[in-house]
């Protein structure tokens, strides 16, 4: 079981919100249309094969509707699930119900769509010792559930914010003239005791200078293939080596296999297309 991400307040805040943002509590669709007493059973459905991250967020949303409604979870968050599997078994007001959907279903698609494509890249370099890393491309205010849904889609987490740990990047080094070494000296003294040191290199001969400098990692930056190869054999046994820079479905098989540890994909957090899920009322 993969800890979610928020306490029961936090989750119930970030929801509450949400649902006003939509106007939930005053639904005058739902309101003129369905009387008040009736009770339905729903389901929500995956309509499309795919991993499920969110499910404490929808039940919430549900329940901020209908504070008697009964949520049996069918599908667990980190569960991979088939076209017509159902996620959730719903018991309760048909108001509730219809006012909150559109709410549930938003936190739902988009969490289990990062998790979804985060296994499809796990998936692309099983076998080989790469691991898949998320980054900061993140929708802002929502960063701890992102990161979650990579970790419920088999992924890793790379710093979960700017004080996590030390990425010395390309402009960080333009700051003071490219001096490698001054720049990783710099941030073993202001950064705390054990903190992670990694460097952005374009370049073989930056990932010298790196090694050299002490560098825990070497952040390899839209490397080509070979350059990768000869990258990995420099580090080896002195510094981490992942891989980044446009990385996509298509590569990222190519990349593992020149012998990275790890493969950052912002695309995980930044492009991930939405789960096709529905609700449908199964009777009354």
């Amino acid at each position: 079981m993969i800890p979610f991400p928020l306490d029961a307040a936090a989750t119930d805040a970030l929801v509450r919100a949400a649902l006003e943002e939509d106007a939930a509590f005053h639904d005058v669709s739902t309101l003129a249309t369905v009387l008040s007493d009736r009770h339905v059973r729903a389901v929500l459905v995956a309509r499309r094969d795919g991993v499920i991250a969110g499910t404490a967020l929808a039940e919430a949303a549900f329940r901020a509707l209908d504070d008697r409604v009964a949520v049996r979870v069918e599908a667990t968050d980190g569960t991979a699930v088939r076209a017509g599997h159902v996620v959730l078994h719903l018991n309760g007001h048909a108001r509730g119900l219809l006012s909150a959907e559109r709410v549930a279903l938003n936190f739902l698609q988009r969490l289990s769509g990062v998790a979804t494509l985060t296994a499809r890249f796990v998936a692309a370099v099983a076998g080989t010792d790469a691991r898949i890393l998320d980054t900061r491309k993140t929708t802002p205010g929502w960063r701890r559930l992102e990161k979650y849904a990579v970790v419920c889609g088999g992924g890793e987490n790379h710093r979960f914010d700017l004080r996590s740990a030390v990425l010395i990047k390309d402009n960080h080094l333009a700051a003071i003239g490219g001096d490698v070494a001054l720049a990783v000296e710099r941030a073993r003294g202001i950064a705390a005791p054990g903190t992670f040191v990694q460097v952005e290199c374009d370049t073989l001969d930056q990932v010298d200078t790196a090694l050299a400098a002490g560098a825990d990692s070497v952040l390899l930056d839209n490397m080509s293939l070979d350059a990768l190869r000869d990258a990995v054999r420099r580090c080896r046994g002195r510094a981490i080596t992942e891989a980044s820079g446009g990385v996509s479905l298509e590569t990222v098989r190519a990349i593992a296999e020149c012998g990275v540890e790890r493969i950052s994909v912002g695309a995980l957090t930044h492009s991930a297309p939405a789960l096709d899920l529905a609700l449908d009322f199964d009777g009354l």
